[in-house]
């Protein structure tokens, strides 16, 4: 990043999100968000990963004022968020996991009703509404009540409601929830073209998703932020080379080569989803030399090989090793 003329100091990343101590405690008893300090940079496309019940959606709500902080504050474009923060919420555009819209409406008669909430004048909302119902593919179901649409097609209304206001804070909670291939597909896509222009966060537990689409990241486990960061730093976490091996062969035997492959010095070993085996190397070890005596183990377990991927699976990876050194630390904390 270069530096200030004169000063010999980088400046400073314009923010869009600023969390301080960020606390949600629902009944005294449920710790929902617990003492967040979160910075997402303006323009990036920030993934908020976490398994079900991590936190992410209570602290979407929380960001849009409509839950109160227990503890902590936030800020959006420098601005405090709450429930009396109305000109902080006209500058996010928000999709719920699974959107409830009204029924009886058709989409243009939904998407006008919020430009007039929005306060646009007719000659901007009208245009604006024609364009957002082509970018997400329903020009063809305008004619159609909203109670009527699949899953697919209301997610895709949510998309454009989100932006009737043109805001330049997306977020966007589990937007992949439920689509096929290629629904799923097309929401992808415009998340990378809307980051071109706006800040996104996507909130979603899928960490294909982030893969694909991330440049920056938050990790979020049992209410705390465990990481956050840029996606490069994410995979640097990774202190150890390692392999994915694709095998055929009975469970039982799958499980007893992952657990003495664990057993091998300098090398650990854990089931990925399916019939996967993921290794993980030490530094000092010999990567093929490793990798062979994996392999001759494959062998003697009467397993098959189908596929070795090499550097694959790296955010998977440095997440499942987040996630384990949050639950060995929890303990001393």
């Amino acid at each position: 990043m270069a530096t200030q003329p004169g000063t010999g100091e980088k400046p400073k990343t314009k923010l869009a999100i600023r969390t301080e101590h960020l606390t949600k405690i629902f009944s005294q008893r449920l710790i929902a968000v617990n003492d967040m300090n979160l910075e997402v940079p303006q323009g990036s496309v920030f993934g908020l990963l976490g398994p079900n019940g991590a936190g992410k959606t209570t602290t979407l709500r929380l960001l849009l004022g409509l839950q109160r902080p227990t503890a902590g504050r936030a800020e959006v474009f420098g601005k405090s968020c709450g429930p009396n923060a109305v000109g902080v919420r006209s500058q996010i555009g928000y999709l719920p996991t699974n959107p409830r819209l009204p029924g009886n409406l058709r989409p243009i008669e939904y998407l006008d009703l919020l430009g007039k909430l929005s306060r646009l004048p007719r000659q901007v909302r009208k245009p604006r509404i024609s364009a957002l119902l082509r970018a997400v593919g329903l020009l063809g179901a305008t004619d159609q009540r909203i109670h009527t649409f699949s899953t697919g097609m209301c997610t895709r209304l949510g998309l454009a409601a989100s932006l009737v206001g043109d805001p330049p804070l997306l977020l966007w909670d589990e937007p992949t929830a439920g689509l096929d291939p290629t629904a799923r597909r097309f929401t992808l896509d415009l998340i990378r073209e809307l980051g071109k222009t706006k800040t996104v966060v996507v909130a979603t537990h899928i960490l294909s998703d982030i893969d694909q689409i991330c440049d920056h990241l938050g990790v979020m486990h049992e209410g705390r932020m465990i990481f956050a960061g840029s996606m490069q730093i994410m995979k640097q976490r990774l202190r150890r080379d390692g392999f994915s091996l694709e095998l055929e062969g009975d469970a039982e035997n799958i499980r007893l080569l992952a657990n003495e492959v664990n057993n091998m010095e300098g090398i650990e070993a854990h089931l990925g989803a399916g019939q996967t085996l993921l290794v993980r190397i030490a530094n000092e070890r010999s990567r093929s030399l490793s990798l062979a005596e994996v392999l001759k183990l494959i062998d003697v377990k009467n397993l098959s090989l189908q596929a070795v991927h090499s550097g694959q699976n790296a955010t998977e990876n440095a997440y499942l090793q987040l996630l384990q050194e949050e639950e060995a630390h929890g303990f001393h904390r």
